[in-house]
């Protein structure tokens, strides 16, 4: 199949409508437009504080076509999940100059190229997806441009990033959440930072995705009760701790609607790192330390991402899921920054306090 048959068999004869999606991440303009004004209303909203740019040079292009699942004669091969990961997630299928990507659960299908990206199948459905989607397009430039992905939060005190990364269920996005009540702390970037060395020392980049948390995280923090009803609350703090932590159903926290203007910032330099290395089930007291990455490299496995089955390198090539990471690019590019790990037993409050007056001070 071609990039051409390809993009003809998920647009499926689709008329787009007139109203497109601007938006300007950075110094990158994306343009998206769609057959569906629900889709591109329900989009604009999301990203509501990188829209714009329309009547500017676009740099990326991109398509969201509402539709059924679409069903392709092509053979599907299956992503390897990162460790710790279960389950099948994303399936590709390598074409001619591009890569089709489909989506195990939704049925969603993507194609991913130089020359057409396009989302396909029942986009206001799994509207995440479709944000996810036009999140990897800057990612890929991102990328293209000598930054380096992190699998971490970010937030800005004082004009510097603190990047906040730990492994799965650490509970990053509930310390990030709480940080920012807090006067004069900004929201960078939740899951996904983006590092880079420069003359000047290291920036770091956000993409603009809000926090996306679990009930676990909303019920315990007063600012976020607006996402769920009281009964629904009353049910989720009668769970035992452990279910309610486990629990995988997703909300996305309107940053600008929750915590009010000024609350969200797209680049600083980079000054700390902090890892959540604790244990819900740990007795011990927390303990919070200054480490060596290359003293560490264990924790440096929390803080490296792949860049996934959408990414293309600039010549044409697309990453595989076999691809090992460079631990030297991000022990020079993290060179000179303070990390410091949190172990121990999980203790938010004393954590916040240090963060506050340690860390980010």
């Amino acid at each position: 199949m071609s990039i051409e048959s390809a993009a003809a068999a998920l647009v499926g004869g689709q008329s787009l409508v007139d109203e497109a999606l601007h938006l300007k991440m950075g110094a990158c303009r994306l343009r998206l437009r769609s057959n569906s004004a629900e889709l591109v209303t329900g989009l604009r909203r999301y990203f509501s504080h990188v829209a714009g740019g329309k009547g500017e040079p676009v740099d990326i292009e991109m398509l969201a076509i509402e539709r059924d699942a679409p069903e392709l004669e092509v053979a599907f091969v299956d992503w390897a999940r990162e460790p710790g990961k279960k389950g099948r997630k994303d399936a590709y299928c390598e074409l001619p100059a591009g890569r089709l990507i489909k989506k195990i659960r939704t049925g969603m299908v993507f194609l991913q190229s130089e020359t057409a990206r396009i989302a396909a199948g029942p986009c206001l459905q799994y509207d995440n997806q479709v944000i996810n989607f036009v999140n990897a397009q800057y990612m890929n430039w991102l990328q293209h441009r000598g930054w380096l992905i992190c699998h971490a939060s970010g937030l800005v005190y004082r004009g510097h990033c603190l990047g906040m990364a730990g492994f799965s269920g650490g509970g990053k996005s509930t310390l990030m959440l709480h940080l920012m009540e807090h006067q004069g702390v900004s929201y960078l970037t939740n899951d996904r930072l983006f590092i880079r060395r420069g003359e000047a020392g290291v920036e770091a980049v956000g993409i603009p995705k809000l926090p996306r948390i679990n009930p676990g995280t909303i019920v315990h923090n007063p600012r976020l009760e607006p996402l769920i009803d009281a009964e629904e609350r009353a049910r989720l703090l009668a769970l035992p701790q452990q279910e309610l932590w486990e629990i995988e159903d997703k909300y996305d926290v309107q940053v600008g609607d929750l915590y009010g203007p000024g609350k969200i910032t797209d680049q600083a330099p980079l000054s700390a790192f902090l890892v959540l290395n604790w244990q819900r089930d740990s007795s011990e007291p927390l303990r919070l330390e200054q480490v060596d990455l290359s003293q560490r490299r264990d924790l440096l496995g929390a803080i490296m991402k792949s860049p996934g089955p959408f990414y293309q390198y600039p010549d044409g090539r697309f990453h595989q899921d076999t691809t090992p990471f460079d631990e030297d690019a991000y022990l020079q590019a993290m060179q000179g920054i303070a990390v410091y790990e949190a172990a121990g037993g999980v203790d938010f409050d004393a954590l916040i306090t240090r963060t506050l007056d340690g860390v980010m001070g």
